[in-house]
């Protein structure tokens, strides 16, 4: 929750008169510094403030009150920018409350960021960082494939209001983004580099470090440059750290791993606090905010988020190995096969991530109709999109999530009839096994 120095600042702030938070879970005990899984538990929370409540409760309420016409002037002093320093304490649902601040908190922590902003769904926090960084006349840069939803909005409706794009591939060289990126420079100006690494569905990765690198060579001269963007829902907390290899933001499908048991829908941004502040006042103008409920639901997801990641990729590894090695099988698209492998993808691997996740590329011998049998046979993976959840999950790209996507670029992409996109959950390992081995077995 939001630090108050004290009572008296508490009641000039506006919001709620608050004291000091005391987080149930200290960030370090002496020298040791407390690792994320340890802080899920208590950090950003304060039970002597919620009657002594072990958990947080779910504050379901619209507006908040103030103590004075004074703290009122004064928080919409900090919301209008006719005061620096941005709003303080709490006044009303649509910008901030107590159960989002503390999921910001926490998510924050996984990645070392300064701040975190939670979003009503992956697309809302996606559409409201473009919209807080783009006018007309702009020019996106970004890699490909994108989650569909992302390049209908970057090429349909930005489009509309005159933002221009243009996309290098996931795996591109650092040459190949040079030649991108002084392009764009040379059109305009730049207003945003967005990437998303694994790309969906492909799980091709993004040399992030190459595309940092070559913002800070092709802009050195410029009066600002563009912040790098990157959709880390596939890999991140986990397995993926953007922001040390030269991200500026961070963006989630909180949906997915973070809440992990298929029942809410929501998104996250986590960067600077500069960066975040800004994206900060579009979320408060057109309301994007996540709700207090789900937030809530999301701080008893985090609590268990390393367990699931780290049982889920265990069993993707095991059953990942099974597969490769089917006669029906054409590849695998599996990042932790990378590990032993000498290729462009493989460095870029080694060099980005601690573990190859639980979502994979599986490219069947033949096309949609093998694809589609293989599909309707599973008995325990469920036939449903999203991924991250506890179940395993199973989906045909081409012909449901990137339907929308023109022929012609899902040939480009990769993203063929062939291809199904599966989440490995927590279940047994074997169990999955077995029931991969029938499904093929009805191709």
């Amino acid at each position: 929750m939001t630090d108050t120095p004290n009572e008296n600042e508490a009641e000039m702030s506006g919001g709620v008169p608050a004291q000091q938070p005391q987080d149930d879970t200290p960030k370090t005990i002496g020298e040791r510094k407390l690792k994320p899984s340890t802080l899920m538990m208590g950090h950003g929370y304060d039970p002597a403030l919620s009657e002594g409540s072990l958990k947080p409760p779910i504050f379901l309420t619209s507006t908040f009150v103030f103590p004075n016409a004074a703290a009122g002037k004064r928080h919409f002093e900090g919301v209008t920018g006719k005061r620096p320093g941005g709003a303080e304490g709490l006044v009303y649902s649509r910008f901030n409350g107590p159960n989002q601040e503390i999921l910001e908190d926490r998510l924050a922590i996984w990645e070392e960021a300064e701040d975190a902003l939670s979003f009503s769904s992956g697309m809302s926090a996606i559409a409201t960082l473009f919209l807080s960084m783009v006018k007309p006349g702009d020019t996106v840069v970004h890699s490909g494939p994108l989650y569909a939803a992302t390049e209908t909005l970057i090429a349909k409706i930005l489009g509309r209001f005159g933002v221009h794009w243009l996309d290098f591939p996931a795996g591109a060289t650092r040459e190949e983004i040079d030649a991108v990126m002084s392009k764009a420079a040379g059109s305009g100006r730049v207003a945003l580099i967005y990437l998303e690494s694994p790309a969906n569905p492909t799980n091709a990765l993004v040399d992030v470090e190459a595309v940092a690198a070559s913002r800070d060579a092709v802009f050195a001269g410029a009066a600002e440059k563009p912040p790098i963007a990157i959709d880390n829902t596939f890999l991140g907390p986990l397995w993926h750290k953007p922001l040390d290899h030269g991200a500026d933001i961070v963006v989630y499908s909180l949906t997915k791993y973070a809440g992990g048991h298929s029942d809410l829908v929501a998104g996250g941004l986590l960067g600077n606090k500069a960066q975040i502040n800004t994206i900060r006042s579009m979320r408060n103008t057109i309301g994007t905010i996540c709700d207090p409920n789900t937030a809530w639901m999301l701080l008893r997801s985090l609590e268990t988020l390393e367990l699931r990641m780290s049982r889920a990729g265990e069993n993707a590894d095991k059953v990942c190995t099974w597969l490769r090695d089917q006669p029906k099988v054409e590849r695998v698209g599996y990042l932790g096969f990378l590990a032993n492998e000498e290729s462009r993808q493989a460095d870029i691997y080694r060099r980005h991530c601690s573990g190859g996740g639980s979502t994979f590329s599986l490219y069947l011998k033949g096309g949609e109709a093998e694809a589609f049998r293989f599909l309707d046979a599973l008995k325990i993976a469920k036939l449903a999109v999203s991924l991250g959840g506890t179940e395993t999950l199973a989906s045909h790209p081409a012909g449901m999530t990137h339907l929308s996507v023109p022929d012609a670029r899902k040939q480009a992409l990769g993203i063929t009839d062939n291809l199904v996109r599966i989440s490995i959950g927590v279940e047994d390992a074997d169990d999955l096994i077995a029931d991969f081995e029938q499904a093929l077995a009805a191709i």
